[in-house]
C-alpha cells in the first residue's frame, strides 16, 4: 500500500474512530442543563473564593451567550468537541478568554453529565406527570357524560355483566393516576445533586455542595461519589414509567380499534386521527390509535437496552454509560406526543350508544343477577341458583331471546324449582338495573361511578 493510501485509511480511520467516540451530536439535547449546572458551579466557586468576582461574572455572561447562540440555532456543534460539556466549554473560551478555563475547576464530566442528565429527567418528570394530569381530566370529563350509558363488561373479550361507558373510562383514568403517582415518585427519590462528586471520589477542593443543591433546586447532595456518578438508576426509572404508561395507551388504543370496528361500531374517531384506504374509499382506518399501540415496542426496547448496558458494569464511571442517553431521549419524545395526540383522541371521539346498549342485549349480561337473586330472597345455596340459571339461558337461546327479554312465564317454565318465582325478578334482570345493583364501593351502578368522578376531582384539585 503506497504511503498516500495509508495516511488515506489512517485519516478514514481516524474520522470514524471520532465519530463513534462522540456523543455532541445526541447529548445537544442537556445544553440548557448543561449551562444551569455551569452557572450554579462558577457561582459555588466565587462564594467559596475559589473564582474570582470578575471571572464569575465573565462566566456567568458567557455561559448565557451561549446558550441564546445554541437557541438561536447559530452555535455550530462540532464532532471534535466530543460531548455537550467540552461544546460548551470551548465555545465559553473563545468568548471569555482564560476565565472559560477557570470553570471545570472543582468537577469532572461525570459528575456534569451525570447532574446534567438528572436535571434532565428531573424536569421530564414534571412535565410528563403534567400531561397524565391533563389526560386523566378528560377521561374524567367524557367519563362524567356517560355514567347512564350501558355497555357490555367482559372478561376474556366475551359479554359479561353490563356496565356503563363512565365506569369503564375510569378504569383507565385509574390506570393514568398511578402513572401519575410513580413519575411523582420517581422525582422525589432522586432529587439529589451528584454536582461535586468529581470523577469518583470527591474533590480536594473547598466546596459547598449544598449551595449548589440550593440553586439547582435539589433536596440535597448524594451522599457516596463513587456511587454519584456511576448511578443511572433514575433514568431506568423515567424509562420504566414510560413503559408503563404507553402500555396503559395501548391498553385503551386496541380498545378504540376494536370499538371502531363495524362488527362493534360503539365510537367514531374524529377525521382527524383516522385515514381512509389508499383503494378502499369506504374505509376509514384508526391508524392514530394503531400507531400509539405501536409504540410500546419502541419504548420497551429503550428499557431493556439501558438495562443490559448498566448490568455488567463495574464502578465507578464508563464510557458505557454514554449509552444511556438516546433511548431516554427517544422515550421521553414518544410519550409525550402519544399522551397529547390520546387526549385529543378521547376528547373528540363520538360514543354511539344505541349500539352499546344492543349490544348488551347479547350474551345474557344480567344473568348473574337471577343467580344473586334465587341466594338473596329464596335463601338458595349459590351453586344451586347457578344452575338454575343455566337453565333459564338455555331456555332464553332456545326462544333466540336475550335474558332480560323473557316474560315471567317462560323463567318459570326454566326449571321447576322457580315454578313459582315471583315477578319481581323482572325488574332485576332488567339490563340498567342490573349495572345498577351493582353498587358496592368501587363498583358500576351510576351512583358509585359519580362517587369514583368526584374522588378523581378531588384528587386533581390537589395536583
Amino acid at each position: 500500500m503506497s504511503k498516500q493510501n495509508n495516511q488515506i485509511l489512517k485519516n478514514t480511520n481516524a474520522k470514524i474512530l471520532d465519530e463513534f467516540n462522540a456523543s455532541v451530536m445526541f447529548d445537544k439535547e442537556l445544553y440548557a442543563q448543561d449551562i444551569k449546572g455551569s452557572i450554579a458551579h462558577s457561582q459555588m466557586l466565587f462564594e467559596q473564593g475559589i473564582l474570582s468576582k470578575e471571572d464569575k461574572e465573565a462566566i456567568h455572561k458567557g455561559l448565557l451567550q451561549v446558550k441564546q447562540e445554541i437557541e438561536s440555532g447559530e452555535f455550530e456543534f462540532k464532532i471534535e468537541h466530543e460531548d455537550i460539556h467540552m461544546a460548551v466549554e470551548s465555545r465559553l473560551t473563545e468568548i471569555v478568554g482564560e476565565a472559560g478555563k477557570r470553570l471545570h475547576t472543582a468537577r469532572s464530566r461525570n459528575d456534569q453529565v451525570a447532574t446534567d442528565f438528572r436535571l434532565y429527567v428531573q424536569d421530564k418528570n414534571i412535565s410528563i406527570k403534567q400531561q397524565i394530569k391533563e389526560l386523566i381530566n378528560t377521561f374524567v370529563d367524557v367519563a362524567s357524560k356517560h355514567t347512564t350509558t350501558l355497555i357490555p363488561g367482559m372478561t376474556h373479550l366475551q359479554h359479561a355483566q353490563p356496565i356503563n361507558f363512565g365506569y369503564h373510562l375510569l378504569a383507565y383514568a385509574n390506570m393514568f393516576k398511578r402513572d401519575y403517582e410513580r413519575f411523582e415518585s420517581s422525582y422525589e427519590r432522586n432529587n439529589f445533586s451528584p454536582l461535586g462528586s468529581a470523577a469518583l471520589a470527591g474533590t480536594p477542593h473547598n466546596i459547598n455542595r449544598d449551595s449548589t443543591c440550593s440553586q439547582l433546586g435539589f433536596y440535597s447532595p448524594t451522599t457516596h461519589a463513587m456511587d454519584s456518578v456511576s448511578d443511572r438508576d433514575f433514568a431506568l426509572e423515567i424509562l420504566f414509567n414510560i413503559s408503563t404508561t404507553i402500555m396503559h395507551i395501548s391498553r385503551i388504543s386496541e380498545e378504540l380499534v376494536t370499538w371502531s370496528s363495524y362488527e362493534f361500531q360503539f365510537v367514531r374517531m374524529s377525521d382527524e386521527y383516522a385515514t381512509t384506504s389508499s383503494i378502499m374509499p369506504q374505509k376509514k382506518n384508526p391508524d392514530v390509535p394503531e400507531l400509539l399501540r405501536g409504540k410500546t415496542g419502541r419504548a420497551y426496547g429503550n428499557l431493556i437496552s439501558l438495562f443490559t448496558v448498566m448490568k455488567g458494569l463495574p464502578l465507578a464511571y464508563n464510557k458505557d454509560t454514554q449509552e444511556d442517553k438516546e433511548g431516554v431521549f427517544d422515550s421521553v419524545k414518544t410519550i409525550e406526543v402519544s399522551l397529547a395526540i390520546l387526549n385529543e383522541v378521547i376528547k373528540t371521539m363520538i360514543v354511539n350508544e344505541d349500539k352499546m346498549y344492543n349490544a348488551c342485549k347479547i350474551g345474557h349480561l344480567s344473568a348473574t343477577d337471577l343467580a344473586d337473586y334465587l341466594v338473596q330472597k329464596q335463601n338458595m345455596p349459590f351453586r344451586t341458583a347457578y344452575y338454575i340459571t343455566k337453565d333459564v339461558v338455555a331456555t332464553a337461546n332456545k326462544l333466540n331471546k336475550d335474558i332480560s327479554e323473557l316474560t315471567i312465564e317462560e323463567i318459570r317454565n326454566s326449571n321447576e324449582q322457580i315454578s313459582n318465582i315471583d315477578e319481581e325478578i323482572l325488574n332485576y334482570l332488567d339490563l340498567e338495573a342490573s349495572m345498577n345493583a351493582r353498587d358496592s364501593f368501587g363498583g358500576t351502578s351510576t351512583k358509585q361511578t359519580n362517587i369514583q368522578i368526584e374522588l378523581l376531582k378531588t384528587w386533581l384539585e390537589s395536583k
